[in-house]
């Protein structure tokens, strides 16, 4: 057990933001003895409670809970040094902002926002206090992604000139976007800031270049009431749970045949939180895209086509450099095929999970005038390709008793808040695009 007064060498955290993916962190910070969990924020006394248990599993005291609404007097309060922020999307910029006026080192989760004011604001903030903001994009940290970079960066290609990315969600970690609050574009931005500023970023850090103007089309053409019923896959019922409808629903969430999900909210609706989580994804009220492709311009000159699907049989995806001296192909199978979950359970959720079909990855280089030829990199175990493990070393430090000796040394390739935006423009554009079906110039949104 840690002591109630840390010692000069100890960190006081907060994590606001007790759902799923938060549990990453309170293991995290709850396993290195350098960092006292002082404080959970969340509307949910009930998500709070799921982990405090956490907590204890790991030998640790119970952190105070806070009310998101008395966030920052808790920060002062209890003398937190860093803060780790998992809220909703559309909310990150409120807590970020929040902990860097109390002088907290701040880790998000990505995105860093939804829009360009929000965007601003966070920019504005981290300037004016001069405070640190890290942001979790863990697939940097993925060892095939560092080696691409690497190759890149050694100008392998010589100057790269386009790229073609297409990223592949399987329709149980697609559809899981379209269960939850994801489904709603004013809390997530929508697939193109949620999920595809992973990407952006990707290409942002390989190419060492910032976007610059930005085409998108796209629609809902998969989920959704409509699209349901045209393909008859569509059954008749709001949320799964204690609907006899989602029985053979391959598309449906079990909540209750996973302890996590039970306790994080299911019994989090029973104590009163109005959330919830399983949601049919050929209901009402969606009205973000499942389809979306986009051609974007970089200021260094190259360009780039890309293909999200949040509906495909695998999960995965494959990414083509063209430079003056070659070609260089990445294609990662991270989950071959996928099982319909009607009978078994396994709650279907996604998130810091090792996927159960995992295939290739490989990667090609193709100079001009020889024969191509595959690149070895030394692979990483663990979710996201060994990146979250690698990413939680760089932030918070090694864990101290040896249990990850073998998570390779900090990358040191952490992003930071200006790398946070540029994610961010690419789909912020993408999503004005959308809406008036013009190219969109990123000098426009700040």
């Amino acid at each position: 057990m840690t002591s109630s007064t840390p010692s000069p060498a100890q960190k006081r955290a907060a994590i606001i933001g007790t759902g799923h993916r938060a549990q990453m962190y309170t293991k995290a910070l709850g396993a290195r003895a350098h960092y006292d969990i002082a404080l959970l924020a969340d509307p949910s006394p009930g998500r709070i409670a799921h982990h405090n248990r956490l907590l204890a599993s790991l030998g640790k005291p119970r952190a105070t809970a806070c009310a998101a609404d008395d966030f920052a007097q808790a920060l002062r309060r209890h003398r937190i040094d860093e803060v780790v922020v998992t809220t909703v999307d559309a909310t990150h910029h409120t807590y970020i902002n929040t902990a860097l006026e109390a002088g907290c080192r701040v880790v998000t989760e990505k995105p860093l926002t939804t829009d360009a004011e929000k965007c601003r604001s966070i920019l504005d903030t981290v300037e004016r206090t001069g405070g640190e903001l890290s942001v979790g994009f863990n697939y940097r940290y993925n060892p095939a992604h560092e080696k691409v970079w690497q190759l890149l960066h050694d100008g392998a290609i010589g100057e790269i000139r386009s790229v073609h990315f297409e990223w592949l969600l399987d329709v149980r970690h697609g559809a899981d976007y379209f269960r939850r609050w994801h489904r709603e574009k004013r809390h997530s931005g929508g697939l193109l800031v949620h999920k595809s500023g992973h990407h952006f970023d990707l290409v942002n850090w390989w190419l060492g270049a910032a976007p610059a103007r930005v085409h998108a089309e796209g629609g809902l053409v998969f989920y959704g009431r409509d699209n349901g019923t045209r393909t008859g896959l569509r059954r008749d019922y709001v949320r799964a749970h204690g609907s006899p409808e989602s029985a053979t629903d391959p598309y449906a969430i079990r909540l209750a045949d996973d302890p996590d999900l039970t306790s994080l909210y299911l019994d989090a609706e029973a104590a009163g939180d109005p959330y919830i989580r399983d949601r049919n994804v050929f209901g009402d009220g969606i009205d973000v895209e499942d389809d979306l492709a986009l051609l974007v311009r970089y200021d260094s000159g190259a360009t780039m086509s890309y293909h999200l699907t949040a509906y495909s049989p695998w999960e995965g995806y494959r990414v083509m450099f063209n430079g003056t001296a070659g070609r260089l192909e990445l294609e990662v199978e991270e989950n071959t095929w996928q099982a319909p979950r009607v009978a078994s359970g396994g709650g279907g959720a996604h998130g810091g999970v090792v996927m159960d079909r995992p295939g290739r990855t490989s990667i090609l280089l193709r100079p001009l005038w020889e024969a191509p030829r595959s690149v070895s990199y030394e692979s990483a175990a663990g979710a996201h390709g060994g990146g979250d493990l690698r990413m939680l070393k760089e932030l918070f430090g090694a864990v101290g008793d040896g249990s990850d000796a073998g998570v390779a040394p900090a990358a040191g390739k952490g992003a930071t808040a200006r790398d946070g935006a540029l994610a961010l423009a690419v789909g912020v554009a993408g999503n004005r695009s959308l809406v008036t079906g013009l190219p969109v110039e990123t000098a426009q949104l700040w």
